[in-house]
């Protein structure tokens, strides 16, 4: 069963009454973010039930060193966690002397949470009956600024509903954290400074090894029904990685007493000195006042949705899962530094650590290229433009040469640093999505300059690579790649499974191609690039070699490309034959019988049918999709919006809905039993094109935007938005009709179902 405890709702995420099991899962759903930092949903006040804490700063990272039973050469000596950075919601709270914890009330009433997703902010509210008998009602708001994004608030509303009480607030600030994720139990952060003045307090703290700096900062306010008090903390406790005021309101049963509280962190990776920093953003957030800052928080999103936005008519739950997705999205990455990426967990969790995984390349990309300015997309290419060095570093340490790179499966600043072998070393699939991100750019884009600039050397690094990694097998008067993981991570160590293959001639060929245009149409630059690389003709006619050459495992018995050499050696049981009480498998078997079974994480060949689309007929698709999707677990977050397209694309309506929904509500349906670990942020991203590529059947050809529209019977209507060089298209598909308009001043040429139809500024094109 999946959990459905989130009530339907177009615009937020809502929880009602409380289930201290929940908790955990809740604070992974309600987490916050806004680009530069976030949070997952804890509690501000004491609270000692179960929980995960997480605070989360965008580029700031720790290496837990490696722990294996058995080291092997290559192995990355560091894993990069995501850490748990310093505490500045916290508020402890009394009440009559009694600590306010929601694990230890004697009853608990009209709790609820709500994330709204249109203004940005997130909400709980909730009667507590202490064990005195105190009986209060608590409303809590708290969102993360989008305009200063080195700040947060919060508005603790606290009510005495049956008696006068005397109200005891501690907030403060704490370094002397620990994470939820980490391989020897060590603290990561090593306090330097604790100061305060008035309602103000910073302690700064380092993390150990990167010697990242951070201070955490707080300004407090207390008010009578709305009236600010003007109090000063009548005692302050400070140690060496703490902060603490304690303020004491009087309230009058009926009286609303608060505590604004405005919070964040300053960071060495934007600031010599964090410290004036930080009292530089406490004043910025402190000038505009709470009511200012929520109003522009408001005006923030509004923009983000006016462009990012999908409708969908008739179907709430499908609604709601689009736009939990695209709002996490943004809340993970906004464009605005190209020193950041999006983390699979974003800012709601620790798992996966790194911040860079090939997601961002054949997921992401797609999302932020068509919502927002093509410099977004291009920030993301200049990410690994700029770690090409390091990628050059990780395939030398591996035995490789003459410059060929490899792209880590994990990392922060361009070093591998996962350190499970068979996904390490071997899933090498993730060099191919790069490469195709630098053709997807262009392709959508039309700025080629990028190539040129920047990219033409990542290809070649790449390409290089691809050329070494192959050997020739003669046995089969082929060219091979042996001993990989494809994106299906139920199969290690196989022999040429067909995407990794596929993308590796297709890399060597598209290279190949780049640099004969670049020599004509950029001679300085093929001059530079050729010069710095030392490339010469006769490494070109090697490269040709191997593409032209290159095998692809094929069953003629069963008419489709096989995943790898020895996926028919399987006992192949379809997975509409597994006994249900056996799924998930990666939570219900061993991991032996996982790599022995014919069961598939996300299918590898439909990964390649979804990235060279034109490349093979309708016939080849239908007959690979049939036989795979037969096969397919989905137990990685990553399949659902691949089957989804491909499913729409074949005309299997029903088929491409389902896999729409679990896309769509992979984390509030929870379907993978993990959400408490933190959200699939990465594949959040694969539910947008799940709608745009999958119902919507946008594809671009020959420098064109196409369409095949279509709906399912479930819903009404859908609409979405696409920025396609710099012109907006929107795009209205109903039951019987597919509206489209453009903002912008001059005409748009597109295809219909093939047919060319040119959109007229300010007018709308019925087909």
């Amino acid at each position: 069963m999946n959990q459905d405890y989130i009530k339907p709702d177009h615009w937020s995420i809502i929880e009602e009454g409380f289930d201290a099991e929940k908790v955990k899962s809740s604070e992974s759903l309600f987490s916050i973010g806004n680009g530069a930092m976030g949070q997952r949903a804890n509690f501000e006040e004491n609270y000692t039930g179960p929980t995960f804490q997480g605070s989360y700063i965008a580029g700031i990272y720790y290496p837990d060193k490696t722990k294996v039973g058995w080291w092997k050469n290559g192995y990355p000596e560091y894993f990069a966690k995501v850490l748990n950075a310093p505490n500045w919601i916290g508020i402890a709270i009394k009440i009559n002397e009694e600590v306010l914890d929601l694990n230890t009330c004697s009853e608990i009433k009209n709790f609820r949470r709500e994330l709204n997703m249109k203004e940005g902010w997130y909400h709980r509210s909730f009667e507590a009956t202490l064990q005195d008998g105190t009986q209060i009602a608590v409303n809590v708001r708290r969102f993360l600024s989008l305009n200063l994004d080195e700040v947060g608030v919060i508005n603790y509303e606290i009510i005495p509903l049956n008696r006068d009480s005397k109200i005891v607030y501690q907030p403060y600030v704490d370094a002397g954290i620990t994470n939820e994720d980490a391989n020897w139990e060590e603290k990561f952060w090593e306090p330097l400074d604790v100061n305060h003045a008035g309602n103000e307090a910073f302690v700064t703290a380092r993390t150990f090894k990167t010697h990242f700096v951070a201070t955490t900062f707080m300004q407090n306010k207390l008010l009578l029904d709305g009236q600010d008090l003007d109090l000063q903390p009548e005692n302050i406790t400070a140690s060496k990685e703490k902060v603490q005021f304690t303020y004491l309101v009087e309230v009058r049963k009926g009286q609303k007493s608060s505590i604004q509280k405005i919070g964040g962190y300053t960071v060495s990776l934007n600031h010599n000195n964090t410290q004036i920093a930080a009292q530089d953003a406490v004043k910025a957030a402190a000038a505009q006042g709470y009511a200012q800052l929520l109003s522009n928080q408001k005006t923030s999103w509004a923009k983000i949705w006016e462009m990012s936005d999908i409708t969908i008519e008739g179907d709430v739950k499908a609604q709601q899962g689009i736009r939990f997705n695209i709002f996490q999205l943004n809340q993970t990455y906004l464009g605005k530094d190209s020193r950041l990426n999006i983390g699979p967990k974003g800012f709601t969790g620790e798992k996966y650590g790194g911040s860079t995984y090939w997601d961002t390349e054949a997921y992401c990309i797609p999302f932020y290229m068509a919502t927002k300015d093509q410099q977004v997309a291009r920030n993301l290419l200049t990410y690994r433009y700029n770690q090409l060095d390091k990628a050059i570093e990780n395939a030398t340490k591996l035995g490789f040469n003459n410059g060929a790179a490899l792209y880590p499966m994990v990392t922060m600043n361009g070093e591998e640093c996962h350190n499970e072998w068979e996904i390490t070393f071997e899933e090498i699939h993730r060099n191919g999505a790069i490469a195709f991100a630098i053709f997807n750019y262009y392709r959508f884009t039309g700025d080629y300059t990028y190539i040129p600039e920047k990219g033409l050397e990542v290809l070649i690094g790449i390409a290089r690579f691809w050329h070494q990694r192959a050997n020739y097998s003669t046995n089969l008067n082929q060219y091979v790649i042996l001993g990989v993981t494809g994106p299906n991570e139920y199969e290690n160590n196989v022999n040429n499974n067909f995407y990794t293959n596929y993308i590796a001639k297709w890399c060597l060929d598209y290279t190949y191609a780049q640099i004969q245009k670049v020599s004509l149409e950029y001679p300085s630059d093929h001059k530079r690039i050729t010069e710095k690389v030392n490339l010469t003709d006769a490494e070109l006619q090697l490269w040709q070699k191997v593409a032209d050459h290159m095998y692809f495992p094929f069953s003629e018995e069963h008419n489709v490309f096989l995943q790898q050499d020895g996926f028919l050696d399987k006992d192949l049981v379809r997975v509409a034959d597994l006994d249900r009480n056996h799924r998930p498998i990666n939570q219900k078997w061993s991991w032996d019988r996982i790599l022995r079974s014919p069961y598939i994480k996300q299918a590898d060949v439909l990964q390649g049918f979804y990235f060279f689309e034109d490349h093979f007929s309708k016939d080849e698709l239908k007959r690979n999709f049939e036989f795979y999707e037969s096969f397919t677990v989905h137990e990685s977050s990553l399949s659902p919006c691949v089957h989804s397209i491909q499913a729409a694309a074949l005309d299997k309506m029903d088929m491409a809905y389902t896999f729409y929904l679990r896309t769509s509500r992979l984390d509030l349906d929870d379907y993978n039993k993990e959400v408490e670990e933190g959200c699939h942020i990465t594949s959040m991203a694969g539910t947008w094109m799940s709608i745009v590529e999958g119902f919507g059947g946008m594809r671009v050809k020959n420098d064109a935007l196409h369409f095949t529209p279509k709906i399912p019977k479930e819903w009404q209507g859908y609409s979405f938005k696409i920025n396609f060089r710099n012109q907006i298209l929107k795009v209205a598909v109903h039951q019987n009709e597919t509206k489209f308009s453009i903002d912008g001043d001059k005409d748009l040429t597109i295809f219909v179902n093939g047919v060319a139809i040119v959109v007229e500024n300010n007018s709308f094109v019925t087909v």
